[in-house]
């Protein structure tokens, strides 16, 4: 299993394969793909203000279907706990999305160079 960063999931949504590195794009047709529900929120408040035309449940959807993508459904009690110890960054969408994934104690999936640096288990 592993976990994908709110601009992976957009990345897969657009079919842009061009921004994937050849590990990233073995490590999405080897594990089964997850995110977390604070994804869905990064997608619903980046739809708000312009920065994406379709909404987060027509994404996930499609999602879903093409690529199996499921949402994690862990405690979100334990999920802000293990954020809580990610005190590298401030953004608090990047900060769950990572405490998400390390209380999984599975991969995160991205391209942002500040998670890859901090969060041991990611992929790009």
């Amino acid at each position: 299993m592993i976990y994908l960063d709110t601009h992976v999931a957009v990345w897969l949504y657009l079919g842009d394969l061009s921004k994937f590195s050849e590990n990233a794009k073995r490590a999405i047709n080897q594990y089964d793909l997850k995110i977390s529900p604070v994804v869905v929120l990064e997608l619903t408040y980046l739809f708000e203000i312009g920065r994406l035309r379709t909404e987060a449940d027509i994404m996930l959807n499609f999602l879903n279907e093409a690529v199996g993508l499921e949402i994690c459904n862990a405690s979100f009690q334990e999920i802000v706990r293990s954020a809580v110890r990610q005190t590298w960054t401030r953004d608090p969408f990047d900060r769950l999305i990572a405490g998400h994934a390390a209380f999984q104690n599975a991969g995160l999936l991205t391209k942002d160079e500040v998670i890859r640096r901090n969060y041991l288990l990611s992929v790009w």
